[in-house]
């Protein structure tokens, strides 16, 4: 590399660079070996970008475009030290404006903005772009909020961009954009392998973590256990769906806990508020409650619902001409219950501790039940048989049944 001067090297010049580009050398004072030890740093720098193998391209209008030399891996124009990189400061924002505006353009009528949201806006990743995660994040995308996602499978990317959501396929840069809120949308029985596994510290300090799985105290012991202590943490379920809440929120239920929330930041409580708000916009019934209270509730409702309905779906019931309400409710429950996955049901029995005793008093009740029915059958075929001839035992049973 040579360092041509109109004064000796010593004044201002030009550094010709190693495979033909040219880069301004600064007035140095002295023998000018401060002008040598650039264009050496020039040069190595220049070497490094071509040793690598392949092809480089410089930005358009950048230093040394046009400027190649046969490389490793065939052909790599020279990128001056002064061109812009791909992971400089302003092509890092462009790219966010680029990616901000396209799926704006891109997003379908069914997709439109809420023009009468004052939800403050809300930078959200979805962890988990599976059927809740879309559901949700087209409804966070329709109030205006940047939507990020980020899932195990590359097949969402182009969803991703109908619904107006920025999807990253690796959860590392997924974390380098720095959403303000992470929402937690994988199975229950993935969670603690993601959580285990996420990386926490690429994220900001302060970052608040929101999961929506069916059951809480399970996902609220293992985030105090596995999230650092400067992220905040919202344990929320949101108790309906993608089929019940497909036209409208109104009036459905979205239970909450706090577990840990900084009361001594403003920023950290006013962002678990604007959070909450979303769903208040959306006219949903606010539940503050324990997780623990929570499971306890959810086991003697929402999983007695999820049981009925497999059974009676592992009936294989089917409509008829002369469908009674009562039918037609069952039917529905059958439909909304096996539409979601066995892995969701198995779920709510494996990580909610009320679960098993509930399910068993289901099956005591049953038997009774049944118990009931065999026994009036029976006092019916004896009465049959015997008439009024029955032992005194056997009439007083009966009357007792009968009362």
């Amino acid at each position: 590399c040579q360092v041509s001067s109109p004064e000796s090297g010593c004044g201002g010049g030009t550094a010709e660079l190693p495979f033909g580009g040219r880069r301004s050398a600064p007035p140095m004072r002295g023998a000018g070996w401060g002008t040598l030890r650039q264009a050496r740093k020039t040069f190595l720098v220049g070497r490094a970008l071509t040793d690598g193998g392949g092809t480089r391209r410089s930005r358009p209008g950048g230093m040394g475009s046009g400027c190649t030399k046969p490389g490793r891996g065939g052909v790599a124009p020279c990128v001056a030290l002064d061109a812009a990189q791909p992971f400089d400061f302003e092509s890092k924002k462009q790219k966010e404006k680029n990616d901000l505006e396209a799926p704006a353009e891109a997003a379908g009528p069914g997709n439109q903005r809420d023009p009468d949201c004052d939800v403050p806006k809300l930078k959200i990743g979805v962890v988990g772009f599976g059927t809740f995660g879309q559901f949700l994040a087209k409804r966070f995308v329709s109030q205006g909020h940047t939507v990020l996602a980020t899932s195990r499978s590359d097949r969402y990317q182009d969803l991703a961009k109908e619904l107006g959501v920025r999807y990253f396929s690796n959860v590392d840069d997924f974390c380098e954009e720095h959403p303000e809120v992470v929402v937690l949308c994988t199975s229950i029985l993935s969670t603690e392998q993601v959580v285990t596994n996420f990386p926490f510290l690429r994220l900001k300090r302060n970052t608040l973590l929101v999961d929506v799985l069916s059951v809480k105290e399970f996902p609220k012991k293992l985030m105090l256990r596995q999230v650092p202590e400067e992220f905040d943490i919202l344990c929320t379920h949101p108790m309906f769906g993608p089929d019940s809440g497909k036209a409208s929120w109104e009036g459905l239920p979205m239970m909450f806990d706090r577990v840990r929330v900084n009361a001594e930041n403003p920023v950290n409580k006013e962002r678990c508020h604007n959070f909450l708000r979303i769903f208040e916009h959306e006219g949903c019934r606010m539940i503050p409650m324990t997780c623990e209270e929570h499971d306890r509730q959810a086991a003697s409702t929402q999983f007695i619902t999820h049981t009925v309905g497999r059974m009676l779906g592992d009936m294989q019931l089917e409509s008829t001409k002369i469908n009674t309400k009562g039918y037609e409710s069952l039917l529905n429950l059958i439909d909304n219950t096996c539409n979601d996955s066995f892995e969701l049901y198995y779920g709510l029995f494996m990580y909610n501790q009320n679960a098993t005793e509930t399910l068993e008093a289901m099956e005591r009740s049953f038997d009774r039940t049944k118990k009931r029915l065999f026994d009036q059958l029976h006092e019916v075929l004896r009465e049959q048989l015997f008439g009024d001839d029955q032992p005194e035992h056997i009439l007083k049973q009966q009357k007792k049944l009968n009362s």
